[in-house]
Order: C-alpha cells, then sequence, then structure tokens
C-alpha cells in the first residue's frame, strides 16, 4: 500500500520529491527496499500533521516551500488531485492551509463516521468538519448535498509550523479531527472540489475493496 501511494505521489508533476514519515522501522525498511525514500520520526504526535512537520524540518525545508501531506492509507490517489490542493496556495500569498473534498451520493458513506464531512462557505473556506452527516437537512424537498473531506494537506512551511505549536481544542479532542485545531484558532483552510473519490483502508475490509479497483 505504501508503495502505491509514494509512487503515484511521485507522478504528480508539482511534486519535487517524495518521503515517506514514520515511527516504525518496519516501514522504513519496506520503503527503502523499494527505492523510496524515509525519515524517522518519534512516536508522540498527537497528529499526522505534528509527524510532518518533525519530518521537514529534519529534511531542512525552507520557510517559503510547499508541504503536501498525503496519508499512507490513499492508494489510490488520482495525480491531479494534488495539482488542484496545491494551486491556490500558488495564486494567492494569502492562503496558508488547503485541503480537498469530493461530493458523496451514496447514504452509507454518509453516514458512515469514517467519511469526515465537510462544508464551506461561499468563498470556499471550511466553516467545520465533522465525522456525523453534515449539514442536516431539515426539510425533505431540500437538495441534500454532502461533501467528503478528502485526507490531503498542504501547507506554506512556515504556516505547517505555526501548526504544531497550537494547543489541542474541544473540537478537535471530540472528533478526533487534527484540522479543527486549526479552525479553532481562528485560521482558515481552502476546500478545494475535485471529481475524484480516494478510498482510504480506515478499516480491513477497505482492503479488499481497493484490491478489486486495482485489479479491475
Amino acid at each position: 500500500m505504501i508503495q502505491h501511494v509514494y509512487e503515484r505521489a511521485m507522478s504528480c508533476p508539482e511534486i519535487s520529491e517524495v518521503y515517506i514519515a514514520t515511527d516504525d522501522e518496519r516501514i522504513s525498511e519496506c520503503v527503502l527496499d523499494f527505492g523510496g525514500k524515509a525519515v524517522m520520526t518519534e512516536q508522540a504526535h498527537r497528529s499526522g500533521t505534528d509527524r510532518i512537520s518533525e519530518a521537514a524540518v529534519k529534511m531542512g525545508v525552507k520557510k517559503g516551500d510547499i508541504i503536501v501531506n498525503i496519508q499512507g492509507d490513499q492508494p489510490l490517489l488520482h495525480p491531479s488531485t494534488v495539482s488542484r490542493l496545491i494551486k491556490p496556495l500558488l495564486e494567492d500569498q494569502a492562503i496558508p492551509m488547503t485541503t480537498l473534498k469530493w461530493e458523496m451520493k451514496d447514504i452509507g458513506d454518509i453516514q458512515n463516521p469514517n467519511h469526515v464531512k465537510v462544508v464551506s462557505d461561499r468563498k470556499g473556506f471550511a466553516l467545520y468538519f465533522s465525522r456525523c452527516p453534515l449539514p442536516f437537512f431539515r426539510d425533505a424537498e431540500s437538495r441534500h448535498v454532502y461533501y467528503k473531506h478528502l485526507g490531503f494537506y498542504a501547507f506554506r512551511m512556515e504556516f505547517l509550523l505555526k501548526f504544531t505549536r497550537l494547543s489541542q481544542g474541544v473540537l478537535e479532542a471530540a472528533e478526533k479531527l487534527e484540522q479543527l485545531r486549526v479552525l479553532e484558532h481562528g485560521f482558515k483552510i481552502k476546500v478545494v472540489e475535485t471529481p475524484f473519490n480516494s478510498i482510504e483502508i480506515d478499516v480491513p475490509e477497505d482492503v479488499m475493496r481497493v484490491e478489486e479497483i486495482l485489479v479491475g
């Protein structure tokens, strides 16, 4: 799975280098065996973003660089999603961080707490993320639109460092969603829509689903 994610990330034209940040020697050895690059990090991190920050510092990433965080359970990553993710940061220096959303249709996906939902304002900035169906449509005749939050982030290096110094808030602790830390402290996250879903490996049943797609 890690090799699939690594190779797909390498195929994104905007990405100059790809590293796997991990605290597990077995993962590091696996990455090195298939010719990838790995950075060992500490175990005691509150979130994946905190781990990415440590790795970026160890790699000597410069203040003005853009860091893309692709979670290791995304073997179906479509390269164009990263292009969409990075674009707002290249076009607007005021945006500190971006992520992705995909419109959900299946009621099972909408009700699944492993599929995080996101709502945005009219300018495309995140209002809230939740494991619950969001928003709540009171009227049956309303057009029900739900967006799945995809686990991809892009940061300016200076904001990534700032992120890791922020204290955990009530919402992040409740939902177990690290991106809520950003919103609770008053910072903005640009949410970009993509036509491609990326199926994460959240539970063992997801492995068979992804394998069928890769083979078929």
